[in-house]
């Protein structure tokens, strides 16, 4: 069996006695691209940043490419998000005045290298933008400032790329071709990749996709599409009589504040800086894993 590039084991985190993710237990396989879906205050970023280190669950143990996060102090914690862990937000987070390159090599500035043009231009490269590296935020589309974002946040080579509402922000035509650059960097280069989303289009092009409700994974699907997510959410939204998990708390504490600050976050790049699951028949309780085997 594939060891997972990130395991969550019982996993819980609460905001003012609010549980916004409970009980967690869930394995994502290197090499594979995995969806989080859920109603409104389901606490899908929640868990994906505690997954990623931007947050510490209240309880529970996050292991990242072999190392356990709740076991670290902040500044390992901060080295290991900067060079195992990529993220990627809605907002993009670029530095206006830097140019596109600039932004690119800041995470590797911020750890005390000099990255070389060749380095930089390759990680522009992969996302189609080498030749508009000279150019600031201001004169680049929404979605060649994803892709700069991304290009950030694939330039320490992480073991996991996290994606919070990646496309989000960008039209239809052009959050499909971010998508489609996502879905091709985990098929050609076997980036281990992660994301939140509203869209069953979006999440339709990952390997699987996991649902939340309450904070709890309830059902999952294996190469999905559009309309059984579609459907699957359909019926999850009508069975709700109100969430008790909360993601207003995702985001809001000292660590995740300051990696989510102006360009400089980790997982953007820029921070301190196939077989899937077997498929759940109803819900999962808190403490039934949730494997990819």
């Amino acid at each position: 069996m594939t060891t997972p590039a990130v395991r969550l084991t019982a996993v819980r985190r609460e905001y003012r006695g609010v549980t916004a993710v409970d009980g967690v237990d869930l394995d994502f396989l290197a090499g594979t691209f995995t969806a989080v879906m859920g109603p409104s205050g389901s606490g899908k970023s929640t868990l994906l940043q505690c997954a990623a280190g931007l947050d510490r669950p209240t309880s529970g143990i996050v292991t990242v490419a072999g190392t356990d996060l709740t076991g670290l102090g902040e500044r390992a914690l901060t080295l290991l998000r900067r060079d195992r862990i990529g993220f990627v937000f809605q907002s993009f987070n670029l530095l206006p005045s830097l140019t596109a390159a600039q932004n690119v090599a800041l995470p590797l500035r911020l750890a005390g290298r000099r990255p070389s043009r060749a380095e930089v231009r390759e990680a522009l490269d992969r996302v189609g933008l080498a030749e508009r590296a000279g150019h600031r935020p201001s004169q680049l589309s929404g979605g060649q400032q994803q892709r700069v974002a991304l290009a950030r946040a694939l330039i320490t080579r992480p073991a996991v790329l996290f994606g919070d509402e990646p496309t989000g922000a960008l039209d239809t035509t052009t959050g499909r071709q971010v998508l489609t650059l996502l879905r091709e960097l985990v098929d050609r280069e076997g980036q281990t990749t992660v994301i939140v989303t509203h869209d069953p289009v979006a999440a339709a092009r990952a390997d699987r996709v996991v649902f939340l409700v309450d904070g709890r994974v309830v059902d999952e699907l294996l190469t999905p599409d559009a309309e059984t997510v579609a459907a699957r959410m359909t019926g999850l939204e009508g069975g709700l009589g109100g969430s008790k998990g909360s993601e207003t708390g995702a985001g809001t504490s000292a660590d995740a504040g300051t990696s989510a600050g102006a360009g400089t976050s980790t997982g953007a790049g820029a921070g301190d800086m196939s077989a899937a699951a077997r498929p759940l028949s109803g819900g999962n309780a808190p403490g039934k894993r949730v494997d990819a085997c």
